[in-house]
């Protein structure tokens, strides 16, 4: 999915954590989620997304979003609908998706 850190402006914006366990099907998975970054990176108030997935199938995707108007566009749009059910009915064991306000960041080394 994505390759490095996301480039984020100066706080307050907003951080979705997704949190998942695979299952062992794939069934287009990894084109899905190429296509939601794609598609996220074209929404209104999109910031960025930081994406990992270890060998024991556990993951974390953080998309970074201006606004919580944004965040439920994104939630609402309909190719995303698809893939949240595809997800829910054969992709993940398990998830869990937490919205967080991001209040101060900063990077290095310097």
């Amino acid at each position: 999915m994505s390759g490095g850190l996301a480039k984020t402006p100066e706080p307050p914006y907003y951080a979705v954590i997704f949190t998942s366990r695979r299952t062992a099907v794939d069934e287009g998975y990894d084109a899905m989620g190429e296509r939601m970054v794609e598609l996220a990176a074209r929404q209104p108030g999109f910031l960025g997304v930081e994406s990992t997935r270890g060998a024991d199938g556990l993951g974390i995707t953080v998309s970074y979003w201006a606004t919580l108007e944004h965040i439920a566009a994104w939630k609402a749009q309909g190719e995303h609908r698809i893939a949240q059910s595809m997800g829910h009915k054969k992709w993940y064991e398990a998830f869990e998706t937490r919205i967080a306000r991001v209040e101060r960041a900063y990077s290095g080394p310097k």
